[in-house]
């Protein structure tokens, strides 16, 4: 399996994102040790750039580095996730608030639009995505780069776990109704309501992977 490099970016991250998409799918599963020496081979690498993308997903949470044991795919607990849910309503509260106050009117039409799509998209597979890029379009136009990266690293850790809750019955009704709330809170430019809409969409999201 050697990796090809198609952009030009460092081949580090080339494997980076290739474990990353194992460790989604649990072809790498949670708690399991990370054979460097085996996946050197099946990538056709040397064990420095595999090592170099081991860092960068330590990084981000999605493997834990032992001393004098190597690296494991990391175990998210239900505490880890109750601490996920809570700092990404922080971040991206602060950030509906922000997009209350500057987003242009072509800006809020955007993010109709994106909703729009997601209403389209009850009960298919592209739900999931559109709505990860409502709310990524949404820190956007917020326009704070630091609290991008933040909230893209605490997504990818959500990720990992494989429970969305929006699989909870009822929760999808639940969600489309509580993105109509933020964007009316957003069209009436009022920063304290958009934040609470959004802390509370993360709340009861929340609740329901639990």
């Amino acid at each position: 399996m050697t990796l090809v490099s198609l952009t030009p970016r460092a081949l580090y991250e080339e494997v980076a994102e290739a474990l990353r998409q194992r460790i989604y799918s649990r072809d790498l599963p949670p708690g399991g040790w990370i054979d460097e020496l085996r996946l050197a081979e099946q990538y056709g690498i040397s064990r420095t750039p595999l090592r170099e993308a081991l860092k960068v997903l330590a990084a981000e949470g999605l493997v834990t580095m032992k001393v004098r044991r190597g690296a494991y795919v990391t175990e998210v607990s239900e505490a880890d996730l109750n601490e996920v849910y809570h700092l990404l309503g922080l971040l991206e509260s602060d950030a509906a608030a922000d997009v209350a106050r500057h987003a242009s009117e072509a800006e809020l039409q955007e993010l109709q639009a994106l909703h729009d799509e997601l209403e389209a998209a009850q009960g298919s597979d592209a739900f999931y995505a559109l709505n990860v890029r409502f709310h990524a379009r949404l820190l956007a136009i917020a326009g704070n780069r630091r609290r991008e990266q933040m909230v893209g690293d605490l997504r990818k850790l959500m990720k990992m776990v494989r429970i969305s809750s929006l699989h909870k019955s009822g929760r999808i009704a639940e969600s489309l109704q509580e993105h109509r709330d933020l964007l009316e809170a957003l069209r009436q430019r009022d920063p304290d309501a958009a934040a609470q809409r959004m802390r509370a969409h993360f709340l009861h999201g929340r609740d329901a992977a639990r």
